[in-house]
C-alpha cells in the first residue's frame, strides 16, 4: 500500500514558515549586525552616533530577552525557489505559507496588521486577500525548497517610488531619481538601511526587482560589474548626503545599495527604489523532498 508523504511535507512548510516568521522578527542576520556595529564604531556626528549605540543595544536586549527587535510586524514577504522535481505542489506550499503566517502571528502572539485595504478592517491574523506575498522562482532539475521569510514594515515601504526615465537620459538620471527619493524620505523609513534600486523591465517588474534587492545580504556585490559599480556610486552618494541615522544627521544614511537590473524596451527606462529600515529582518528555511529542514538566518 502506497503511502502519501504530501500532506507530511505540506504540514513541514507550515511549520517552517510559522518559525521564520517569528524567528526573522527576534534575530537579525550577522551580516546587518556587523554593519550596525561598524557604522556605530565609524560614525562622527554626536547624535547619529547616539542613534546607533540605541540601535545596537536595542539588538543586544532583544537577544537577551528573546522578544522582537521592532514592534511592527510588517507584511509577511515570502521568496520561493521551487525545485521542479519537489513532491509538493506550488497551490499546496502556498496554503502551508499561509497557515504558517496565520499561526505564528496567533500563537506566539503577533501584533496583526493586515486589513482590508478599503474599509481598514483588519483580518486579526496577518494574512488576507493575496497576503502574504509570495515571490515564485522555478528551477529544473531539483528537488528542493528554499524558503525566505522578509518581513516588510510600513515605515520603510511607505517610502517606495517609482519613476519611469527617459532612456536618453541614461544613468545620471537614474542616479538622480535615487539621490532624490532618500533625500526626500529622510528619516521616515528608519535609517540607516539597506535601499533596493529595480531598473529596466516593465514598471512591475522594476519595482519587483527593488523589492528583491533589499532581499540580499548588506555585504552582497552584483555580480554584473556595470551594475556593481552603480550600486557603489549610489552608496558613496546616500551616504554624502548627511541625513544620517534616523534622519538626524550623521554619515551613515544607508548601510548598503543593491541594484536589479532586466532588460527592457527600448523606448523604457523605468527605475524603482525601495527601502529597507535598519532591521533589515530575513530568515530561510532549505526543505529537503524528504521533509528534513536547514534553517539559515543568513541567506
Amino acid at each position: 500500500m502506497a503511502i502519501d508523504t504530501t500532506t507530511d511535507l505540506q504540514q513541514t512548510v507550515e511549520d517552517a514558515a510559522a518559525h521564520l516568521y517569528v524567528w526573522s522578527l527576534k534575530d537579525i542576520p550577522q551580516d546587518l549586525r556587523d554593519a550596525l556595529r561598524n557604522a556605530m564604531e565609524t560614525e562622527t556626528h554626536k547624535v547619529g552616533k547616539r542613534i546607533l549605540e540605541t540601535i545596537n543595544t536595542n539588538v543586544s536586549v532583544a537577544d537577551e530577552r528573546q522578544n522582537l527587535v521592532c514592534q511592527d510586524t510588517g507584511l509577511a514577504v515570502y521568496y520561493v525557489r521551487l525545485g521542479e522535481l519537489f513532491p509538493l505542489h506550488p497551490a499546496r506550499i502556498e496554503q502551508a505559507l499561509r497557515e504558517g503566517t496565520r499561526r505564528a502571528t496567533l500563537e506566539h502572539p503577533l501584533r496583526s496588521n493586515t486589513v482590508h485595504t478599503l474599509t481598514r478592517v483588519p483580518t486579526g491574523d496577518n494574512t488576507g486577500h493575496k497576503i502574504p506575498h509570495i515571490h515564485w522562482e522555478f528551477v529544473p532539475d531539483w528537488d528542493g525548497l528554499d524558503v525566505k521569510c522578509i518581513p516588510k514594515g510600513s515605515g520603510s515601504e511607505n517610502m517606495s517610488f517609482l519613476k519611469m526615465l527617459v532612456p536618453a537620459d541614461g544613468v545620471s538620471a537614474i542616479k538622480r531619481f535615487v539621490l532624490d527619493s532618500i533625500v526626500g524620505a529622510g528619516g521616515k523609513p528608519c535609517p540607516p538601511g539597506i535601499v533596493g534600486v529595480g531598473i529596466g523591465g516593465s514598471a512591475d517588474l522594476a519595482m519587483h526587482l527593488a523589492k528583491e534587492a533589499i532581499a540580499r545580504p548588506v555585504d552582497d556585490v552584483n555580480p554584473d560589474p556595470d551594475v556593481a559599480a552603480l550600486e557603489r556610486e549610489l552608496f558613496e552618494l546616500l551616504n554624502e548626503t548627511g541625513i544620517g541615522p534616523m534622519g538626524l544627521g550623521g554619515d551613515t544614511t544607508v548601510l548598503s545599495v543593491h541594484v536589479e537590473q532586466a532588460h527592457t524596451h527600448i523606448t523604457l527606462n523605468p527605475v524603482a527604489v525601495n527601502y529597507q529600515c535598519w532591521a533589515a529582518r530575513r530568515a530561510s528555511a532549505h526543505i529537503f523532498s524528504d521533509g528534513t529542514v536547514d534553517y539559515d538566518r543568513e541567506a
